[in-house]
């Protein structure tokens, strides 16, 4: 197996407009609605032409990209650039250089990296991550997106007018089934509700699993009830950016035996999650190669 190693970071060019906007300059790799759109996140929508609006750590940002710059806007955003969204954009990153990587391995992950080039890998809070995936569970994406915002009102504080905080651990681990009904959920009020409660008490510690091997990380975060493999990778990476972490589906299981028959995950390296959005996204966008 031809493997690499890649230097990934990525020197950035920011030019602070005011305390609340900055402006990336050269910002490739990056393109909003690739990136929005791709089944990692719930909480950003399209407001414009190029331009998306979100909450994510309890602020509302706008974000804007024209030509091959990105204007960040939201409150104390030059302050809280280097320590929250250089990270949560994952903005310090050379995709180039990681698709280069990934192309050498195989023609046709070479063509996934070409077919969605903007993706990136959000580092999103672990608490949103891992509910948000549990509400994902035999879900759609508009279902889950009006979950969570639901859950979001009835939980979360009012960040902005018409814009809500995701709701705190120790608020959900007081809640029980009745007072989640209004979110309609469904089945998934007992998950929602014994994973807060096993974070919040510490029996789930996520500092430790951010610490943590894949395997013993994915085993954790299994203790909660209704969190599977799926659920567990997926909270491990978005919400922890364990970037080697794989999720796998039905339909992410027929693409790896199309595509990549006999290989296991270890074949896309270190960035695997990486190839696996480029994967999952180039699958689906062309159904009609996959088995």
């Amino acid at each position: 197996m031809l493997k690499f190693c890649l230097e990934v970071l990525c020197v950035l060019n920011i030019h602070v407009v005011d305390e609340n906007q900055i402006v990336l300059s050269e910002a490739a790799d990056f393109d909003l609605a690739e990136t929005f759109n791709c089944g990692q996140c719930f909480r950003w929508n399209p407001s414009g032409d190029n331009e998306f609006v979100g909450v994510a750590f309890d602020c509302v940002v706008n974000i804007l990209k024209k030509k091959n710059k990105i204007v960040l806007t939201g409150e104390s955003m030059a302050k809280n650039f280097d320590t929250v969204w250089q990270n949560y954009f994952d903005l310090g990153t050379n995709y180039s250089k990681v698709k280069a990587g990934l192309s050498s391995l195989d023609a046709t992950l070479s063509l996934a990296c070409k077919y969605a080039p903007g993706i990136r890998i959000l580092q999103q809070d672990p608490w949103e991550a891992l509910c948000s995936f549990i509400i994902s569970q035999n879900n759609n994406i508009p279902r889950i997106k009006g979950i969570i915002e639901r859950l979001c009102r009835c939980f979360g504080r009012e960040v902005e007018p018409g814009f809500f905080s995701f709701p705190k651990i120790t608020t959900i681990a007081k809640l029980d089934k009745d007072d989640l009904s209004p979110i309609k959920c469904g089945f998934r009020d007992a998950y929602i509700l014994d994973a807060a409660q096993k974070v919040a008490s510490g029996e789930v510690d996520f500092a430790k699993i951010a610490r943590m091997p894949l395997d013993s990380a994915r085993k954790e975060l299994m203790k909660i009830k209704g969190v599977g493999p799926k659920v567990a990778e997926c909270t491990l990476l978005y919400g922890f950016h364990r970037l080697e972490a794989f999720p796998i589906d039905v339909w992410m299981r027929r693409a790896l035996d199309t595509f990549f028959p006999g290989k296991d995950i270890s074949y896309f390296g270190r960035h695997a999650g990486i190839a696996q959005q480029y994967i999952f996204h180039y699958s689906r966008m062309n159904p009609g190669l996959v088995k």
